[in-house]
């Protein structure tokens, strides 16, 4: 199994993110991460989807399949251009004035910020890529990690050229 990263240009209307990650349930592939947000243009939103495909002919058809959607206006997969692929993690941890200093010098070394503190714990802000992401939480899972929110993978292609640009996956 791969993971595939898809930008996936919408029209802004109600019941739009249901309708693309209902079409890619029901043909019944896993949907790793999704991320849905505005864009520079009001009228149209962008869906981020990491999901996990066997090989290139089950991806060709998750991409006709959403390409038929009335929504959608474009499709990219991002792991075909060169991206910046980033996630955005709170960590609440259990902390003590015992061990504050040695959460506080992991934060740093993944350059993550310490956005909340009280006498029983701390929440971290990370962001960075999957891989960064489990490496912190693996370092932190020592100290009891109390709750964990991801906000799922969102990318940008490198370069001058917008996804609303690129070709047609």
């Amino acid at each position: 199994m791969e993971t595939v990263n898809l930008a996936i240009l919408v029209d802004n209307t109600p019941g739009v993110l249901t309708r693309v990650s209902g079409l890619i349930a029901r043909r019944d592939f896993n949907i790793e991460s999704i991320s849905a947000g505005y864009t520079e243009e009001e009228s149209v939103t962008r869906i981020n989807i990491e999901v996990s495909v066997k090989d290139d002919h089950e991806l060709d058809m998750i991409v006709r399949q959403l390409g038929k959607l009335v929504d959608v206006i474009k499709i990219v997969n991002l792991g075909k251009v060169e991206s910046i692929i980033r996630e955005l993690v709170l960590l609440k941890v259990k902390a003590n004035l015992d061990n504050l200093g040695k959460i506080r010098n992991i934060v740093d070394i993944f350059r993550g910020k310490i956005v909340d503190i009280s006498p029983e714990n701390v929440v971290i802000e990370l962001t960075g890529d999957q891989g960064k992401v489990e490496a912190i939480i693996s370092m932190l899972d020592e100290f009891e990690i109390i709750e964990i929110a991801r906000t799922g993978a969102i990318a940008l292609s490198r370069g001058p050229i917008p996804v609303k640009k690129m070709e047609q996956e």
